[in-house]
């Protein structure tokens, strides 16, 4: 299987499947000759002599400096050389990838003027696995993500580091010579074509999405587990309560919820106890919070899908051979909901945060030994687990705060306003890995708590679970080395093997 550019649109998966799981790129032969018939308008604009922005002058504050003829192939490799000037740690290879494939898609809408065969090398070292160096800093997010493009496309030219399938950084000529490709050699106004998108901030949009959802379908899990060892109820998760505010998100999380706790003999246990009225907002308003998270994860997906359909450069080659300034390269739109994802992310996390807090307090955990220790005193049980997880939720709080609301003027002031839109995605993807790690400290102590609760039972799904951790040597008793268990349980849930083994119980979750 390949994903094909050309014969319909590219989709989120799309490019999720090439990024993570290195699924191959073809480009359809009308793509190829669309180019090739596109590029003719780039070549008679060079022909005319007329100033171009970015083909005969200069680039930003520059743009008044007019190129020579014989000067102008020039300023496309210098371009790539200036611009490759990011700092700091390599960013990951999947978002490397994301970038490179989103860009591809891009070149091959035609508005760039590239040729056929720069369009082939990015889809040919995506197919051989060659991964740019791209680093931490240097996009603001606006003009595209600048520099981390220039590095991908300098690496393509034979310049700079990049990592192979060997996943040893090497010299990027190396990599491209042992992987048989040859160095690509730029024309008039392909290397601004090259970097003029917002691929890096769209990419890890995309991957975010897909780790999102199933990061919430997790929080879902965990909720059930920690409300049952609660002595919560589900009746507030009934489907006529539901529709009585009927969010998408909402009502997705509460069907979840009935279905994970179904068949529960806890729950059966207290229906009749009328000494617990109501169950605390961390546990009744579940499908409040994890359904408004859903719903802003579905909004961040119309606008990804939006933006994975455009054509981004600047200037941009119209059908009728016009060549146009615009300002489509701004990374406002994603920019503003990789913030809004973060404020998802953290409140969900915050909320799992207090389940757990929950389960250890012997004033409201209804009996349970203080925090669930073997012999409270002398075993601490999960005491500083639960701080390791507060020190997260504050993190996330942290990156909650938005990238976007910030702009610092750049380019002699040409470019005065810009999105922060690649920091933006940074702080994402580091607020997902915490919310995955808050999850599997709440796993930790739920099933831990449910396992105590006996002779009662949890509910199949529940149970499941519980065995699961068990068999890795997880549950009450004496105190141990805490933080490989906990590694344990964040493998389980980031494999996906975790919501595997519940969905084989109960069916996919919403």
């Amino acid at each position: 299987m390949s994903v094909v550019i050309g014969s319909t649109n590219v989709s989120l998966d799309d490019v999720v499947a090439v990024a993570r799981h290195d699924e191959k790129v073809e480009i359809a032969p009308a793509v190829l000759e669309q180019l090739r018939v596109q590029r003719g308008a780039i070549d008679a604009m060079v022909a005319s002599g007329d100033p171009v922005y970015g083909v005969s002058t200069g680039f930003g504050s520059l743009a008044t400096t007019f190129i020579s003829p014989e000067q102008r192939r020039d300023l496309q490799v210098s371009l790539i050389r200036s611009h490759a000037a990011g700092m700091g740690e390599p960013v990951e290879r999947e978002v490397v990838r994301a970038m490179m494939f989103s860009r591809l898609t891009t070149l091959c809408s035609g508005v760039t003027g590239v040729r056929p065969e720069t369009a082939r090398a990015y889809a040919d070292a995506l197919n051989a696995g060659v991964t740019p160096v791209v680093h931490e800093f240097g996009s603001l997010g606006c003009s595209g993500d600048l520099a981390p493009l220039a590095h991908v496309a300098l690496a393509l030219m034979g310049e700079g580091d990049a990592v192979g399938p060997d996943g040893v950084r090497r010299s990027a000529g190396d990599v491209l010579r042992d992987a048989g490709l040859r160095p690509l050699e730029l024309a008039e106004k392909e290397g601004l074509a090259l970097i003029n998108g917002t691929d890096g901030m769209l990419g890890m949009l995309a991957l975010a999405l897909a780790d999102g959802l199933h990061l919430l379908r997790v929080a879902d899990v965990t909720a059930s587990l920690s409300i049952q060892a609660l002595r919560g109820t589900d009746r507030v998760f009934a489907e006529d309560l539901q529709r009585l505010r009927p969010h998408l998100g909402q009502g997705d999380s509460a069907t979840n919820l009935r279905r994970l706790m179904s068949e529960s003999p806890i729950v059966a246990s207290h229906v009749d106890d009328d000494t617990q009225v109501q169950d605390a907002y961390s546990l009744r308003c579940v499908p409040q919070v994890h359904g408004a998270a859903r719903d802003t994860f579905r909004y961040a997906r119309s606008v990804a899908e939006i933006e994975l359909a455009s054509a981004i450069d600047n200037p941009s080659v119209l059908p009728d051979g016009r060549l146009e300034s615009n300002g489509n390269f701004h990374g406002a739109p994603v920019a503003y909901v990789l913030d809004f994802l973060a404020i998802a992310v953290a409140d969900v996390a915050s909320m799992a945060e207090r389940r757990t807090d929950r389960l250890l307090d012997t004033t409201r955990n209804y009996g349970l030994p203080a925090f669930l220790a073997a012999s409270p005193g002398v075993d601490s049980g999960l005491m500083i687990a639960q701080y390791t997880q507060a020190g997260i939720v504050s993190e996330l709080k942290r990156l909650a705060s938005p990238a976007s609301v910030d702009s610092i003027p750049s380019s002699a002031m040409q470019e005065d306003h810009v999105s922060m839109g690649w920091h933006a995605g940074r702080k994402l993807r580091r607020s997902l890995a915490g919310l995955r790690q808050v999850l599997a400290i709440e796993v930790m102590a739920a099933t831990r708590a449910l396992v105590l609760c006996s002779p009662l039972s949890p509910s199949p799904a529940a149970a499941s679970l519980v065995a699961l951790l068990a068999s890795h040597g997880l549950g009450p008793g004496p105190d141990r080395f805490l933080a490989p268990d906990m590694a344990l349980v964040d493998d389980l849930v980031a494999s996906g093997q975790l919501l595997r083994l519940v969905e084989d119980a109960v069916g996919p979750l919403l």
